[in-house]
């Protein structure tokens, strides 16, 4: 009986580990999206580095998996997963910060994911809209509305533009994990047939109608970390390592852990980003983020409640 427990205990310890891996990496991309936007890089590089790199990584793993009908996935539903995460997605989620601070992306995108994926899962999907999702979808909505607040009043008139952008990367990802769970795809295959395909399209359309000199331009040291953290770490890693959390410790506990990302991006970009949100931008982040733990049953309490 000991060994049983001891050996329980080791393997969700271990998902726990893949868990906060991937809230690393995710809270670094938007770290490194707004550190980005702050060097002069534009969405499209940021692209280019994501699918790129994503796209290379990955390549071997489907041509294994077989091409012609990439990898199970089919190539009419891949084209369809390229449009919901591919260029699109970044063009609004990277876009975003050009406009709006490290605080707003953190929490507008991922907040808003977990929204519309909700609202669809409900209307469309049959869920139970139980008493969790309904407390904890008011808990995010306030959380994003102090966010626009504060946007409103900072002085910048402009971040309006990137948290509407924001919410469109957001409607993107939410789209994507409603297609995974109706067409019942593995969240790995479909990363890598969207970021192949998304690299077709976009690595060659750069070579003849665009520049890599912004890119070029970078110190060696931070081209080499924004190709880490977008390429491999966003690209690959974090689906690789959340992937591997669901299934050592089941979907229920491992939906906690993208709760916490925008609570940790803005801890991580006080440092990377030389960022710091005002009271109300934690205050929403706070809010935003006790949200999403809520609605997802990350609070036990409140998990028993909505069963």
């Amino acid at each position: 009986m000991d060994n049983a427990e001891g050996a329980a205990a080791r393997v969700r310890l271990i998902g726990v580990f893949f868990g906060l891996a991937a809230v690393v990496m995710w809270a670094l991309y938007f770290v490194y999206a707004r550190q980005a936007a702050q060097t002069g890089l534009l969405p499209i590089d940021v692209i280019v580095l994501r699918y790129g790199v994503a796209g290379l990584i990955l390549l071997p793993w489907l041509v294994r998996k077989g091409l012609r009908d990439l990898g199970g996935v089919g190539w009419g539903r891949g084209v369809v997963l390229a449009l919901m995460v591919g260029p699109l997605f970044l063009m609004f989620g990277a876009g975003g910060f050009l406009f709006a601070p490290l605080a707003h992306g953190a929490v507008i995108q991922p907040s808003t994911a977990a929204l519309v994926a909700t609202g669809i899962a409900i209307l469309f999907l049959g869920e139970k809209l139980h008493a969790a999702r309904i407390a904890g979808s008011a808990m995010v909505l306030g959380g994003i509305a102090l966010i626009a607040l504060a946007g409103s009043t900072s002085g910048a008139p402009g971040a309006w533009k990137g948290q509407l952008m924001f919410m469109a990367a957001g409607g993107c990802w939410a789209g994507f994990t409603i297609l995974l769970r109706l067409w019942q795809l593995g969240a790995i295959a479909a990363t890598a047939v969207a970021s192949v395909l998304s690299a077709v399209v976009v690595v060659p359309g750069v070579l003849l109608f665009g520049t890599f000199d912004r890119l070029a331009a970078l110190p060696t040291e931070t081209l080499i970390l924004q190709i880490v953290v977008h390429g491999v770490m966003a690209g690959v890693l974090a689906m690789v390592a959340y992937a591997r959390s669901v299934a050592l410790l089941g979907v229920g506990s491992a939906a906690l852990f993208p709760a916490v990302v925008p609570a940790v991006a803005l801890i991580m970009g006080i440092p990377l980003a030389g960022e710091v949100p005002t009271a109300p931008e934690w205050l929403g982040a706070v809010l935003a983020t006790t949200g999403l733990a809520v609605a997802l049953g990350g609070i036990p309490g409140m998990r028993r409640a909505g069963a």
